[in-house]
């Protein structure tokens, strides 16, 4: 046994890994350990400088993770507080990266620890991962910026719109953008009599089927506004990506009266335009290594996949009890003419009426989402579920003490084990900033057997 002063001078950092390696400064969770230690022992050194998570220096060579988080996350008002800044710079290495954190959907992964466990599911670029509820796009993003191909789900058009746009932002021209911010007046006037221009949907009257709906063709110019203010928004791509500027800053134009509305549209704009141009400075010359990435309007529940097609499974199954994502999107699904009655009775997690029958309905239908994970999963691969419990709620739900609940990583795993996915490990992560509805997140890993 080692004396004190021997003991003392070790490190954890020595212990854990080669002294070639040297961790990111913002890792210091014991998740972040764990998974930086399983990228030690999977990944070559050549894998740890392309697609590390975890590290910043591979002995003498900087990893991509660290050129790509460096420099000012993103283009912050000049009367941003401290504490936003130092936010920002807190979570340089984990958020504020890529086209990430483009427009703020409400139950975020945290891309860091997508790579992280992208990489520890032994994914190489060239294969193949699936998200079948994909939200706000961060492990096709992510997927896409390691050379992993991948598949993304969701029941909402809205996600379809968001996570497309941020994906082309990784490869958009510039100069339309830069154009869009000299003419952003007459960019937000005609958006906002876009918007205008539609009727809200109810939950009588028809809407187009947002399962068939063509969200990607540009609208036609409304009534009195036959010149489009910029050349560019005749590409759709262009087109889809502004739009994507105009909702993110009408919802922030609701829930905050600092500004008028154009002037936050100007400043959302400018923030987009900054975010794009960093990441694409740093992908210039390797775009061609990027993954091939395809965003579906579609239900979880029966994947329009083929058998044995896809090397991994990357999800986390909505906070049903916690958010109403219908109600949060009500004026992006809005704007794109989406029925929120339909979509209602598609969602996972938004059927029923009073909660213990929501509950019932959201395992049977999380059951089904495991089944058609396990369908579409090759042999000996990774299914990964990132999901949060709150044993409160759900004791009230059910009428029980909260030690007599199984938290939702537990029910799934067992409904997972009814469909061939073993338990091979689990994680777990705390959640800072929600501790009245969910300490815990849990990262589940299934195997298919």
């Amino acid at each position: 046994m080692a004396d004190a002063a021997s003991a003392l001078r070790l490190t954890l950092d020595e212990t854990l890994f080669p002294p070639h390696l040297e961790l990111l400064p913002s890792v210091d969770e014991r998740y972040e350990l764990e998974l930086a230690f399983y990228e030690s022992r999977i990944l070559s050194d050549a894998e740890l400088i392309r697609n590390g998570a975890y590290f910043a220096r591979v002995g003498d060579a900087l990893t991509r993770h660290f050129l790509m988080c460096r420099g000012e996350a993103v283009k912050l008002p000049q009367h941003s507080s401290s504490r936003l800044r130092s936010f920002f710079q807190t979570k340089q290495f984990k958020t504020g990266y890529g086209t990430h954190g483009l427009f703020p959907y409400r139950g975020k992964f945290h891309p860091q620890m997508i790579k992280g466990l992208i990489n520890v599911m032994g994914l190489k670029p060239g294969e193949t991962v699936l998200d079948p509820m994909m939200g706000s796009g961060t492990v096709l993003i992510e997927a896409a910026l390691m050379g992993i191909n991948s598949v993304g789900v969701d029941a909402s058009p809205f996600c379809q719109v968001m996570v497309q746009a941020k994906l082309d932002g990784l490869t958009m021209p510039i100069e339309p953008l830069h154009d869009a911010v000299r003419h952003n007046e007459g960019l937000f006037r005609y958006f906002s009599e876009l918007a205008a221009s539609r009727t809200k949907p109810t939950l009588t009257k028809k809407r187009p089927d947002p399962f068939t709906l063509d969200l990607f063709a540009p609208a036609p110019v409304p009534r009195g506004r036959r010149k489009l203010p910029i050349e560019g928004l005749a590409n759709e791509t262009v087109f889809n990506f502004l739009r994507l500027v105009f909702l993110d800053s009408a919802g922030y134009s609701e829930r905050s009266q600092r500004k008028l509305p154009l002037d936050q549209f100007k400043a959302i704009l400018e923030r987009y335009v900054f975010v794009v141009e960093k990441i694409q400075n740093v992908l210039r010359g390797a775009e061609s290594e990027l993954g091939g990435a395809k965003s579906l309007v579609g239900d979880a529940r029966e994947l329009s996949l083929e058998d044995a097609s896809v090397d991994g499974v990357v999800f986390s199954p909505p906070y049903s009890f916690a958010i109403d994502y219908l109600e949060n999107d009500a004026f992006h699904l809005d704007f794109l003419e989406a029925d929120l009655g339909q979509l209602r009775e598609r969602m996972v997690g938004l059927r029923g009426e009073a909660l213990p029958e929501k509950y019932e309905l959201y395992k049977q239908d999380m059951e089904r989402v495991l089944a058609e994970c396990a369908r579409v999963l090759r042999p000996g691969r990774l299914c990964v579920i990132v999901v949060g419990t709150n044993n409160n709620q759900l004791a009230k739900i059910l009428d029980v003490q909260p030690e007599e609940v199984h938290g939702i990583d537990e029910i799934l795993t067992e409904l997972g084990g009814r469909h061939g996915l073993r338990l091979v490990r689990k994680l777990a992560r705390q959640i800072t900033g929600m501790a009245n509805t969910m300490r815990t997140e849990f990262i589940v890993m299934l195997q298919r057997e």
